[in-house]
């Protein structure tokens, strides 16, 4: 509808699957920027997040090689995101190829960010989408400003909410 293709393509990474499945029909559009949102967690200074790419190294995880989170001795370390679809120790060798090939970008947003993003989309909007895809819209969020008003996202809304809807209250305070 817009007669052109967009600007970027976001999309929440944890596996990686879903992100996978909006960026491949624009791997050869390279003007197109793809950008792969993983989940920060408490921060990447912390133990505590499920990002591979920013905070993890190379190794090998379920036969694939690939970025994984591991301790010193090349244990899988465990993993932390207010997102259970995100909170993952590696990702696919897709995104690790992406990465290294410079292709794709991948960034980070933090479990409050994902939440803030969540609670916006669902007042704003009407829709409520899965946490996972709340990682995408924060990071869009972000973004946009820092572009033309011509600019086009295209952000992967990748699963319904409606199933966070417990994890969102716990983590804001709201008793069901």
């Amino acid at each position: 509808c817009a007669g052109r293709q967009p600007d970027a393509v976001i999309a929440c990474v944890g596996g990686g699957s879903n992100a996978m499945g909006i960026f491949y029909p624009y791997l050869s559009h390279t003007k197109v920027k793809l950008i792969g949102v993983e989940a920060a967690g408490e921060g990447l200074d912390t133990p505590r997040h499920a990002a591979s790419i920013n905070g993890g190294k190379v190794g090998v995880l379920h036969g694939n090689r690939t970025y994984v989170l591991q301790n010193s001795d090349g244990q899988i370390q465990e993993t932390h995101s207010v997102s259970a679809g995100l909170d993952y120790p590696g990702v696919g060798p897709e995104h690790a190829w992406l990465h290294d090939s410079k292709r794709a970008t991948y960034v980070a947003v933090d479990d409050n960010a994902a939440l803030d993003a969540f609670g916006k989309c669902c007042r704003l909007e009407g829709i409520m989408p899965a946490l996972e895809s709340a990682h995408a819209l924060a990071y869009a969020a972000t973004l946009a400003p820092t572009l033309s008003r011509e600019s086009i996202l295209l952000v992967c809304l990748s699963g319904r909410g409606d199933k966070d809807m417990h994890t969102v209250a716990e983590y804001t305070g709201i008793a069901l």
